[in-house]
């Protein structure tokens, strides 16, 4: 007899902040996910994840087959990035990166064979001690599938001061339009769940939560099937934007607010996707590293909205033809949701692990009147719906003005980017525009100020060490 598992719902608890914008997940929420197949060339980037990039491992002329290893970091924060087609290397140059600008990637001309590297090997996770499990994890290449890219087995690798005592696996998928991580609880929920249980062995935690929104009864339904473990929790919770950001599930699952500058684990928590454990559990059980990944392709300009397996290094405008192409010209086309995607210059760049849909828009959809200079009315409404308590218009003043010790006085960085702000602002202020610009320059004056102070450590000792001659 199987034990019972509770299925909790917080509808009385409600995102601190939030909107609740058109969800618009009717396109592609009933299709199923549809492999599709690599084009004839495919451009692998070796920067796909937060933290150092790359470095390649082939050259132009090599061979290479589905899942060599093509690039790799001695860096702790970074991931390695392996091949998603057989074929042959046709060259390694600069490439225009969904992410913004160029990175070096890696062209792979396939040879449609799709053979295997011959290295690749199931593996065994319940015989594997909590280290080897993260060297596999890093192994595979395995980033946070969210979005976001962050490494996953740093993630899996907290300090020993921060114990882990829960994991939340974030199915809540609150952005408009995507339907990628809905699909996968769906079809694959043993696997969501396997690769749950395998972070928990990893981080040495004793309880699990699985959240999921409560748009997304059959998904709830599926998992509840597959989850015979009492110390995993099944919860739903109130449909509103950002509910699946990494700390507010925390503060309303768990009633723990992580700390300004803090992380989850500074809480005893790590947060994955539904996706990355997908892909773990798949690693775990094929030896096949992270080489492909869900991606819906939606928008009212698009012929066929699609969940498609999508080979990474493909382009956006093959993921695009594989949907039957446009049913008209769009105004914009988004890599991500329209609340925190990144808007595309051109088609041409490639799938990366970090793309979770890629969206059309159309001219009515996309139009949108960027004033010249902020104007802000004082209506209070971009401080009511911010989920992690800042003032954004203060933010997005000081940003503007360039008063970067204001900004960080206000603790910009605390910002998720999440667009609440600038979703409800009545003037239409490119509130996160502005804060980005802000989060960005301060990066670059640490930069600045941690370059100047080596330069005057290595003067001072290259002056005492003149001062012995």
């Amino acid at each position: 007899m199987g034990i019972t598992v509770g299925i909790r719902t917080r509808r009385g608890k409600r995102v601190k902040g939030g909107v609740h914008p058109p969800e618009s997940k009717h396109l592609t929420a009933d299709k199923p996910i549809v492999r599709m197949e690599a084009p004839e060339l495919v451009t692998i980037p070796l920067r796909q994840h937060v933290g150092a990039p790359c470095s390649p491992r082939v050259k132009r002329g090599d061979r290479v087959l589905v899942g060599t290893l093509i690039g790799d970091s001695e860096a702790f924060v970074s991931a390695p990035v392996h091949s998603s087609v057989s074929g042959t290397v046709r060259g390694i140059a600069p490439h225009p990166h969904p992410a913004g600008g160029e990175s070096p990637a890696v062209t792979i001309e396939n040879d449609g064979l799709y053979e295997r590297d011959p290295s690749l090997r199931p593996l065994e996770w319940r015989d594997m001690e909590p280290d080897e499990i993260r060297r596999a994890v890093r192994a595979a290449g395995m980033v946070g599938l969210g979005g976001a890219a962050f490494p996953t087995h740093v993630k899996l690798a907290p300090p020993k001061e921060f114990p882990i005592h829960t994991v939340i696996l974030n199915g809540a998928e609150c952005e408009p339009f995507l339907t990628a991580d809905y699909r996968l609880m769906l079809e694959h929920p043993e696997d969501v769940v396997e690769g749950l249980r395998i972070i928990m062995s990893a981080v040495g935690a004793h309880r699990a939560i699985i959240a999921v929104e409560d748009n997304k009864p059959l998904a709830v339904k599926k998992l509840a099937e597959v989850v015979r473990d009492p110390s995993i929790e099944l919860r739903t919770l109130k449909t509103r934007y950002p509910q699946g950001a990494e700390k507010v599930l925390i503060t309303n699952l768990l009633g723990r607010e992580v700390p300004s500058g803090g992380l989850p684990m500074h809480v005893g928590v790590v947060v994955n996707n539904v996706g990355t454990a997908r892909a773990i559990a798949q690693y775990f059980r094929t030896g096949l590293p992270l080489v492909e990944r869900v991606v819906t392709v939606t928008g009212s300009v698009i012929r066929e909205p699609s969940n498609l397996l999508v080979p990474l290094g493909s382009s956006f405008a093959a993921a695009v033809e594989a949907c039957g192409g446009f049913s008209a010209s769009p105004a914009k086309v988004i890599m991500g949701g329209p609340m925190m995607g990144l808007a595309q210059y051109t088609l041409e760049v490639p799938v990366v692990k970090g793309t979770s849909g890629i969206l059309a828009l159309s001219d009515r959809e996309a139009a949108y009147e960027v004033p010249r200079e902020p104007v802000c009315i004082r209506c209070g409404r971009c401080v009511e719906v911010c989920p992690m308590n800042l003032i954004p218009t203060y933010l997005a003043a000081f940003s503007h003005r360039e008063k970067w010790d204001q900004v960080r006085r206000l603790n910009i960085n605390d910002c998720i980017e999440c667009g609440c702000c600038t979703y409800t602002c009545p003037t239409r202020n490119p509130i996160v525009q502005l804060i980005k610009v802000g989060k960005a320059e301060l990066a670059r004056l640490k930069t600045l100020q941690e370059q100047r102070a080596r330069e005057r450590e290595e003067a001072m000792e290259q002056g005492g060490r003149d001062g012995d001659l």
